[in-house]
């Protein structure tokens, strides 16, 4: 009897000591260099992430990693259950005491949020960590996801949801590859004034993976484009994204001019959602595998 008592006091001992182990692991120290050239280094991975813009909030989910976010912005609304956070103001002007009250352990921002580099100061003043990321094409999306996975303790997940996404994407590719065509597109940012994708944003990303190419061939993420200077590209295909930077566009058939366009006149004329084409998260995936359906003859599961 005595020896059994003995043997479950080891055996508590020993769950004991695992239980301290993986404690000890867990609260170790986390650093990442981030978009802006940074080490953001941690003393222990984040538990309480405010998330200054939405395709980092969709990274999250996408690694189930969601319990980790303390509050969202005004215009996160996706994946429908961010609405039960609080919000903190909008991306571009977030509420710094409010943010402190919420006391996080690491605030996300969007390299491409200059107007909000006051703020920022401000919470980096009050001791907050912040790390800055700017993904532009889908290794930009995926190295994001990996760091955002270290800094919340999350890397395994974080490593099987990327490679989940690589291996969708590579699908697309494959399927795209056996097509002999590789039509011109132009990418509709905004109607009017009207506004097109160049070649340094996610929309690129989308046209490369379906083996597309860019008639706009300016490096900027967003191009102000003439009407005169569209009819020279005149595209095989025209994307006219929908969503708050393009929310009521006028059909293109039915503007002045546009009946010129070979695409117009042809039909070739596609309407996409700006959440998925625009956004550098991990739904730009289902945007390539949509675009690839469109365009491409290949099978797509």
């Amino acid at each position: 009897m005595a020896d059994q008592v003995r043997r479950r006091l080891w055996l508590y001992f020993l769950v004991a000591i695992l239980w301290a182990v993986r404690g000890a692991c867990d609260a170790a120290p986390v650093q990442v260099v981030d978009d802006a050239g940074r080490t953001v280094r941690l003393e222990a991975p984040a538990q309480r992430v405010i998330v200054l813009y939405g395709a980092f909030t969709e990274m999250l989910y996408a690694m189930e990693a969601q319990d980790v976010l303390a509050a969202r912005t005004q215009a996160d609304t996706f994946p429908p259950d961010i609405l039960r956070l609080p919000s903190v103001g909008t991306h571009m002007r977030p509420n710094v005491e409010m943010i402190l009250g919420l006391k996080p352990d690491l605030v996300v921002q969007s390299a491409s949020r200059r107007s909000a580099i006051p703020e920022s100061a401000r919470l980096e003043e009050a001791g907050i960590p912040i790390v800055i990321l700017g993904p532009k094409d889908f290794e930009g999306v995926f190295s994001a996801m990996e760091r955002l996975g270290l800094l919340i303790g999350r890397e395994e997940q974080a490593r099987r949801t990327v490679d989940a996404l690589r291996r969708r994407l590579e699908a697309v590719r494959s399927a795209c590859r056996g097509t002999s065509q590789h039509p011109r597109l132009v990418f509709e940012i905004r109607a009017d004034p009207l506004a097109v994708a160049g070649r340094g944003g996610m929309p690129q990303a989308v046209m490369e993976a379906v083996g597309a190419i860019n008639a706009v061939s300016f490096p900027d993420p967003i191009v102000q484009m003439s009407v005169e200077n569209l009819l020279v590209l005149d595209p095989d295909v025209y994307i006219v994204q929908k969503g708050p930077m393009n929310p009521n566009p006028e059909p293109p058939h039915n503007r002045a001019h546009f009946d010129r366009l070979r695409a117009v006149r042809l039909g070739q004329v596609l309407e996409v959602e700006e959440a998925l084409y625009s956004r550098p998260g991990p739904r730009a995936v289902q945007a390539a595998e949509d675009l690839a359906r469109r365009l491409c003859s290949g099978h797509l599961p």
